[in-house]
């Protein structure tokens, strides 16, 4: 385990205890969370470090990394993916005309393959094995591990995309840097990410699936996505929903409470509801950057 000692956004050193959390994918065990009390902003800390944290992605209900079917929310989450991949492909083809793209954590490669297909040149980046084994399968031989970032290249790409990724990234300092230097300037960053301002994040506390301790190292609202990229003279263009995410969390989430299902799909749906007549309170949201 690492103890973190300044926040990753303001690089202030004094935290207070915020909350407690229980590995329900893999341990079991509980983690806790700080808070800058500078910026507000929420880590995990202290965390496994990239040594550790492999052990605790070795579930096969991981679904990122597994493809699995089994059990009724992980059809939901397979069901609700068709959507959210067309939406996906849909948004970069309005961002860009079509070229390079780069997909940070890529997964088994479902959003990549459907990329190459549309007609764009995919690279992607995955660090666990058997993910990028899979990803391979569906993509061909542009799948890499975190060398690439060591590697020299010239490449620079229209597009970058981190899903779900930019919470799980130990060296977020030096991730960030990479990426520019691999953005076109005049290309576009997306980062997807929960937010734990959301209304479910509020309501389900210590239960809200998307702390996914300790998987999960930050917890970041639009406030902070915007400070943490400007430090890298990044511009904040757009912040777009994820509407499908606060019903799979809040399912989720449900679980772990040993609430219902129907409880689940109300949550997300209040959640949904309020976020409608509050800016940027979604319980995933996408985030549209470029070069300042």
């Amino acid at each position: 385990m690492e103890q973190i000692n300044q926040c990753p956004v303001c690089q202030n050193n004094q935290f207070s205890p915020y909350i407690s959390c229980v590995d329900y994918t893999v341990s079991n065990q509980s983690f806790s969370l700080s808070k800058c009390k500078s910026c507000s902003f929420v880590f995990t800390n202290p965390r496994p470090n990239k040594d550790e944290i492999g052990a605790y992605y070795k579930a096969e209900n991981y679904i990122s990394h597994t493809e699995t079917k089994s059990g009724l929310v992980n059809q939901i989450y397979h069901i609700a993916r068709k959507f959210t991949l067309k939406n996906k492909l849909n948004l970069i083809n309005k961002l860009s005309q079509k070229g390079a793209l780069l997909d940070i954590g890529c997964g088994t490669g479902s959003f990549l393959n459907i990329a190459q297909k549309n007609g764009w040149k995919v690279n992607g980046v995955e660090p666990d094995t058997m993910a990028r084994e899979l990803a391979l399968k569906h993509c061909g031989n542009v799948i890499f591990d975190e060398s690439f970032f060591q590697n020299e290249t010239n490449t620079q790409f229209e597009v970058i995309t981190l899903w779900h990724v930019l919470e799980h990234i130990h060296e977020l300092e030096l991730r960030i840097k990479q990426i520019k230097k691999l953005l076109k300037p005049s290309g576009r960053l997306i980062v997807a990410v929960p937010n734990c301002s959301s209304g479910d994040a509020q309501h389900y506390k210590q239960y809200w699936a998307a702390y996914d301790v300790p998987r999960h190292l930050y917890h970041f609202t639009p406030k902070d996505i915007q400070n943490l990229f400007q430090n890298f003279d990044f511009q904040l263009e757009t912040i777009l929903p994820m509407k499908l995410d606060a019903f799979y969390v809040s399912i989720l989430s449900e679980k772990y409470k040993k609430g219902s299902f129907i409880s689940g799909v109300f949550y997300g749906l209040l959640s949904n509801i309020r976020a409608a007549s509050k800016k940027h309170t979604y319980s995933s949201q996408i985030y549209i950057l470029k070069h300042n």
